[in-house]
């Protein structure tokens, strides 16, 4: 089986008048984060990921901002898609690695129920998804609490 890598990353700032979702998780905050979909940047970035160890783009080709479709979207049947898309192509999904980086809110009792819904979307296991968060320490807008952003690292066999 031949193995590729891909990296995704997205940032999103909070101040939305919507929940704050996260991995498909609703977490209890006073905003949730600005983004034509639902603004769920644990989701996008692992998109991204997959899709680059694809080759396949990124989500802003697959589900662009101009397009109203995907105004609100869930951005777990986003990456359901995406799955999808990699079945079709004849990959298999190995594992996906993702680190959300934030100072608030506490995201350590969320973190099981992020993997269990990523693990679900893609059809893997779950000890095939690992999630893990950090801050900045206060450091750059991120650590001054304006956004969060997220980094995830994807490992596709096949094709």
């Amino acid at each position: 089986m031949r193995q590729r890598f891909g990296i995704g990353y997205d940032s999103h700032r909070f101040g939305a008048e919507r929940p704050l979702v996260l991995g498909g998780v609703k977490i209890e905050n006073e905003t949730g984060l600005l983004g034509h979909s639902d603004g769920d940047a644990v989701a996008h970035a692992v998109i991204d990921a997959l899709l680059g160890a694809a080759a396949m783009g990124d989500i802003g080709q697959l589900f662009p901002d101009t397009d109203e479709r995907w105004k609100d979207a869930n951005s777990m049947q986003l990456l359901r898609e995406v799955k999808r898309r990699l079945t079709a192509a004849s990959y298999t999904i190995v594992n996906v690695d993702v680190t959300v980086v934030t100072e608030r809110p506490r995201l350590a009792p969320h973190i099981p129920a992020m993997r269990e819904n990523l693990a679900r979307a893609l059809g893997i296991p779950l000890h095939a998804v690992s999630v893990k968060a950090k801050t900045n320490e206060q450091m750059d807008s991120v650590g001054e609490g304006k956004g969060l952003q997220v980094f995830a690292v994807a490992s596709l066999g096949g094709a």
